[in-house]
């Protein structure tokens, strides 16, 4: 139960570190507003997190997940649900805009690293198994293709908000799927995989009503994480937290 309490705690933590640096950014928010939003005492947090800096970089982790993704028979299409599922995810959850916020800021690049590096690792495993599974045009090489979709998925991303009128970040990703996606896979896997706005949607109305599931269970049981599939970060926390 301490060990529960103790992982919910954290979880807290990161959630208004998270929400604040979305708000005002790195280095505008102090501690004392993390203490505030999250309702623990410095103790608590401390205890958990050494610093400020610390605090960004646990929100950078807890960005890099695959939560909501199933296995699929092409590995392909579990490239292709990631990066939609995240598109849906990051204009609702401050946890991931805030940690884009903190990973294209070059001061707090500089002060905290970004989880670049993580993020173009998880896809290049799934492109290599990909690649083992003839999904891939022979040529590809599966970490040069993982780097330029984890960038273009971010330009997309940054560029999008900067425009004048209202966008859609899940759809204007699975535009920019359709047009890799027929560089990177065999035509006759390119036929088969689903990119669009609407899976998107789906992928993420799924993964809440499994969160909901989740939520309702650990109320019954007392039973806390679930973690993401692959061993990446994205645990579902649930019960109040104490401490």
């Amino acid at each position: 139960m301490a060990q529960e309490r103790a992982i919910r705690t954290r979880r807290t933590i990161l959630d208004a570190a998270a929400a604040i640096f979305d708000e005002r950014g790195y280095e505008a928010a102090t501690i004392s507003e993390v203490l505030g939003r999250a309702g623990v005492t410095k103790g608590a947090l401390y205890h958990h997190f050494q610093s400020k800096e610390d605090l960004a970089r646990g929100v950078l982790e807890g960005a890099v997940t695959t939560e909501g993704v199933r296995p699929q028979d092409l590995k392909l299409q579990e490239v292709v649900d990631i990066l939609l599922l995240m598109a849906c995810r990051l204009p609702r959850e401050p946890m991931f805009s805030a940690a884009l916020r903190i990973a294209v800021d070059l001061q707090s690049q500089v002060l905290i690293g970004t989880r670049w590096p993580d993020w173009c690792e998880l896809l290049a495993g799934l492109l290599a198994e990909a690649h083992e599974r003839g999904e891939l045009i022979r040529c590809i090489d599966g970490e040069e293709a993982a780097r330029i979709l984890v960038a273009a998925w971010t330009g997309v991303r940054i560029v999008s908000e900067g425009l004048p009128g209202e966008y859609d970040l899940a759809y204007d990703v699975s535009l920019l799927l359709q047009l890799l996606m027929p560089s990177l896979a065999m035509p006759t896997v390119l036929a088969r995989l689903e990119i669009s706005a609407e899976r998107a949607a789906r992928l993420f109305a799924e993964m809440s009503s499994d969160s909901q599931d989740v939520q309702a269970e650990g109320g019954r049981s007392g039973a806390v994480p679930r973690t993401a599939p692959g061993g990446a970060s994205g645990a579902v926390l649930v019960g109040p937290v104490d401490g």
